[in-house]
């Protein structure tokens, strides 16, 4: 029967003045000495760095000494992995052809057509204060419009138009048309066509935008105290039963509830930007006559016909 052998064979570096049993051993590399931490005796020289190197040898100092490199982008396809071969000075040599040859691989067009219309749908967004989560979404549905081969026969402006217009909507943030083709430069008749084409494939309810889902940000950008907005969504509410307004605009549903709490709470003048604007211009756009101001006697108060609502 064998016997338990209890003795520890492992070597361990301790400092000969010292002799503590657990040792208090530095490695300093800047120097590179191996150095007692307690009595500062200098046990080794000469010791190599075993470390990663971040050292860029760069003439600038502000590059990224990252040796990984970035992380895999989770909207392009593939490893990522792919090798880029540049052109030369002045575009000549064999360097010129492989780049061409590579630029005609049915993949590398693709990549790069997705990389185009995401950075596109970055810089629309970023101009119209979108947040990230809706950029993700809008970059979502364009790859899979990109991979079905939908965008065929239809601009790129316009597919991009209509991905942002549904990530919007997905995200509980609508923007309505005009907006869109604002931002776009894209006509409305073509943006409609291309919904219309491409909201079979939306997985998601592509319903008309609510006047509910516009009277926050509406009220957020005229700059609208809480109770504004508080009433106007009571009036919303309350429109919805009505029959003489369906089929209105949303847009012009949402100003008129917009309009009638700002007269309730006394507060008619509307500044945006330093300018006074016409709350009524969606209305009178929409039923196409025009719709006077109430006279201050006839302005209705929040504080006598609070039963109203």
């Amino acid at each position: 029967m064998l016997n338990t052998i209890d003795e520890n064979f492992s070597v361990r570096l301790v400092c000969r003045n010292c002799r503590d049993e657990i040792p208090n051993i530095i490695e300093d590399f800047s120097s590179g000495d191996l150095v007692c931490g307690d009595c500062g005796l200098v046990l080794g020289d000469r010791i190599i760095d075993t470390r990663s190197e971040w050292r860029t040898f760069a003439d600038s100092e502000g590059d990224d000494p990252s040796r990984v490199g970035n992380s895999a982008n989770p909207f392009l396809d593939g490893d990522q992995l792919d090798t880029v071969i540049a052109r030369g000075n002045n575009d000549a040599g064999l360097s010129k052809h492989l780049n061409r040859t590579q630029g005609r691989a049915k993949d590398q067009q693709h990549q790069s057509a997705l990389i185009h219309g995401y950075q596109e749908i970055t810089a629309l967004c970023d101009a119209f204060g979108i947040s990230k989560s809706i950029v993700d979404i809008a970059k979502q549905l364009y790859k899979k419009v990109t991979d079905e081969n939908l965008q065929r026969g239809r601009s790129n402006d316009a597919v991009i138009a209509v991905c942002i217009f549904q990530a919007c909507r997905q995200s509980g943030a609508p923007r309505t048309f005009k907006e869109i083709c604002a931002l776009t430069k894209v006509s409305l008749r073509e943006v409609s066509r291309t919904l219309k084409v491409l909201k079979s494939k939306f997985t998601t309810d592509t319903s008309l935008t609510s006047s509910k889902d516009l009277i926050e940000r509406f009220c957020s950008n005229l700059k609208l105290d809480n109770e504004v907005w508080r009433i106007s969504t009571i009036l919303n509410k309350s429109a919805a039963d009505l029959e003489n307004i369906s089929g209105k605009n949303p847009t012009s549903i949402a100003s008129a509830c917009i309009f009638m709490a700002s007269q309730l709470v006394e507060s008619s003048q509307i500044q945006w930007d330093g300018e006074y604007i016409n709350p009524l211009a969606e209305l009178e756009d929409e039923f196409g006559e025009q719709i006077p101001n109430p006279e201050p006697d006839d302005r209705l108060s929040w504080d006598t016909n609070l039963d109203l609502l």
